[in-house]
């Protein structure tokens, strides 16, 4: 059984240890040790990375009463082992600041923690039931008002006679020796991962998103180190678009409305010009049967343009693209079913697509010179 060194300090940095067993296994060799301070992944924690022996630790799982070091070459004898501790204590404040925030919003509504994980994007948490914005803004407010007053964070290990005079929060059944995580006034749950001392050392702590999940709301929550980074990264982000729209960062929002509208404004102009000049385009386009190519165009400026040719033709056909990418296609009528139209293009130009008796839309992959040939050779029964 390994001596896990973690419960007993987890500000453990480096150590020395022996190895008891190196087995090459699917990931790389699988190293043992009498001892370790290396955390393996769990509850929602990911296993720490490091040195042992100078060979990199790829990950930290746990084998019934051992933990494992997934390494990248093979080890022996007396090792020295160091961690790669920044990223452990970024873990320690995300799953401690977990622990004060979800203390605040079980007792506001009940909500118990049914997924949990530390990632790269933030931690994620799965709550089991409904929760209302206000009420996340106030666990919100009071889980940085517990890291600002800078709580002891303990360990609890109660006897099994005395287990039943703590009201804690657990997220899975335990079986054997039950570990407490105890944050004054903020939160007692039942946990086996790292955590800081004071909740101080957490920073802060800042819910980013928040969506329906199952039957409850999944959160994502940025905490302590990650929570500056992610600020940093928006900080940034509202600079630039300030500068680009020349307005104060604290003013960048009613900046973007504005260029929103003003762009709202020019694509309905933009529209009313280009029907103009289609309705230009169209003059000449009479009798039974009207095909026009667009190679500037797109698929919605084929729709409109090919209802304005309805207006003069029987029948009309508006395809827009190019020989190398493909075209898209339109075909309207008042009177005429042009269904029966589109299965023929289709059937001959490689195409796909449907709609109405009124208008059709598709896609054909061929040439300009093969729609041209099937469309004249396209006849118009009788109805």
């Amino acid at each position: 059984m390994t001596q896990k060194l973690y419960n007993e300090n987890q500000y453990i940095k480096e150590f020395t240890a022996c190895v008891v067993s190196c087995t090459e296994g699917e990931r790389g060799f699988e190293v043992i040790l009498d001892k370790t301070a290396f955390f393996p992944e769990g509850g929602g924690q990911p296993g720490d990375t490091g040195f042992i022996g100078g060979v990199e630790v790829i990950d930290t799982v746990e084998r019934g009463d051992d933990v494992v070091h997934i390494c990248a070459e093979k080890v022996s004898g007396e090792v020295e082992c160091s961690l790669d501790f920044e990223r452990r204590f970024s873990f320690m404040q995300q799953h401690t600041g977990e622990h004060i925030f979800m203390g605040f919003i079980h007792k506001m509504c009940g909500a118990e923690n049914v997924g949990f994980h530390i990632g790269e994007s933030g931690v994620t948490v799965d709550l089991s039931v409904p929760v209302t914005g206000e009420m996340l803004a106030d666990a919100e407010r009071l889980a940085n008002e517990a890291i600002y007053k800078n709580l002891p964070v303990k360990a609890v290990y109660p006897a099994d006679d005395e287990l039943e005079n703590y009201e804690y929060r657990s997220k899975k059944e335990i079986n054997g020796q039950v570990r407490l995580i105890d944050i004054e006034g903020s939160d007692l749950c039942a946990c086996c991962g790292t955590h800081v001392a004071f909740t101080g050392e957490i920073g802060i702590i800042k819910i980013v998103s928040a969506m329906k999940y199952k039957k409850g709301v999944r959160l994502t929550l940025q905490i302590g180190r990650k929570a500056f980074e992610d600020y940093a990264d928006k900080h940034e982000n509202v600079h630039r678009i300030s500068v680009a729209l020349k307005a104060k960062p604290e003013e960048v929002s009613e900046a973007v409305d504005r260029v929103m509208a003003q762009q709202k404004e020019m694509r309905f102009r933009y529209t009313q010009l280009k029907r103009n000049y289609y309705e230009i385009y169209a003059e000449d386009c009479d009798g039974e049967k009207c095909c026009l190519f667009d190679d500037s165009g797109d698929a919605a400026d084929a729709r409109m343009l090919c209802d304005i040719l309805a207006q003069k033709a029987f029948v009309a056909a508006v395809f827009s693209g190019n020989d190398e990418d493909g075209y898209k296609y339109a075909v309207a009528s008042r009177t005429y079913d042009v269904r029966k139209v589109a299965a023929e293009l289709n059937s001959c130009c490689a195409g796909r697509g449907g709609g109405t008796a009124e208008m059709v839309q598709g896609s054909l992959a061929t040439y300009r010179d093969m729609i041209e040939c099937c469309w004249r050779e396209i006849e118009l029964n009788d109805e």
